[in-house]
């Protein structure tokens, strides 16, 4: 099976997408992308774990070939329940988890909530604090926090999504988010990211709307106390170049019953993108060391 098999799925009132990497004898592994990514930016994972596990990988609600919710919020329990339907649908009890940034904050929760359906957890880039720009504004009073999010959610209504005029186009702009990437591993990104449309031109599947947060959430205290809760080892990969905070160093891998750090000095926020061998090298480590039955 060189290619995924493509499978939806109901999720609530949404019809979800997943690839399915074969192996269904094997135990199950969730693939869970970043926010404003898509589920083939995992390919290299899938392929470097699919002789030993069950691999399926989501299109996160509002990304990729899944719907867009149709009021535009996107909040951290419908990540949580989506995740919940998606092992229902593979007839999967419990999951080795493996999240990258908003995928890895999803597993994270879900191994706390659920620490019985959490055999492996692998956060990458998912623990590490708030950017510095979102915090800045989370830190702010209620009144003005709410407002600012009525006034986003009004903007992004009657946003019209960039249109890029070829894939060359848009794949310079990936590249110029990340420039780790190689070009090929650019524009296998970007042909799985955009959607053609017969006017002209090419948009990304990701719901604008994904990038306005809501202003209400657990604490970070609560976050804390979930992430006490899981009861499986877990590993937290974090790049050394990202902006993410190392949770080494922050307090938050004390946080945990269990769980190692691995660094990849040279790496930003994509360590896997950036160091791929090293990293896959590193979570095949962790996964096949530690007993999943």
């Amino acid at each position: 099976m060189s290619e995924p098999r493509s499978v939806f799925f109901p999720s609530q009132r949404l019809r979800l997408h997943y690839w399915d990497w074969g192996n269904a004898a094997a135990p199950p592994l969730v693939l869970l992308h970043g926010g404003e990514d898509h589920a083939r930016s995992l390919d290299a994972l899938a392929l470097g774990l699919r002789d030993a596990f069950h691999v399926v990988a989501p299109d996160l609600r509002g990304h990729g070939d899944s719907d867009w919710t149709n009021d535009g919020v996107y909040a951290a329990p419908c990540f949580v329940l989506d995740l919940a339907n998606l092992l229902g649908a593979i007839g999967a009890r419990a999951a080795v988890l493996v999240g990258h940034s908003l995928g890895g904050a999803i597993a994270l929760r879900f191994a706390g909530i659920f620490p019985e359906r959490a055999r492996l957890v692998a956060a990458i880039e998912g623990v590490g604090h708030t950017p510095p720009k979102l915090r800045a504004k989370l830190d702010r009073p209620p009144e003005l926090l709410w407002a600012e999010w009525v006034g986003e959610q009004q903007a992004l209504a009657d946003k019209t999504p960039r249109r890029y005029a070829s894939l060359a186009e848009a794949t310079e702009r990936v590249m110029a988010v990340n420039r780790h990437l190689t070009p090929a591993l650019a524009a296998h990104l970007t042909a799985h990211g955009v959607r053609w449309h017969a006017d002209g031109g090419f948009t990304w599947k990701f719901d604008p709307a994904i990038r306005s947060f809501l202003p209400v959430d657990i604490t970070d205290a609560e976050r804390r106390a979930l992430w006490g809760r899981i009861a499986c080892p877990v590993l937290l990969a974090h790049g050394g170049k990202s902006w993410a905070s190392d949770p080494a160093d922050d307090g938050n891998q004390g946080c945990f019953a269990d769980a190692r750090v691995v660094h990849f000095p040279d790496a930003g926020h994509w360590l896997h993108h950036d160091e791929p061998e090293a990293f896959l090298a590193a979570l095949r480590g962790f996964l096949l060391k530690e007993p999943v039955a």
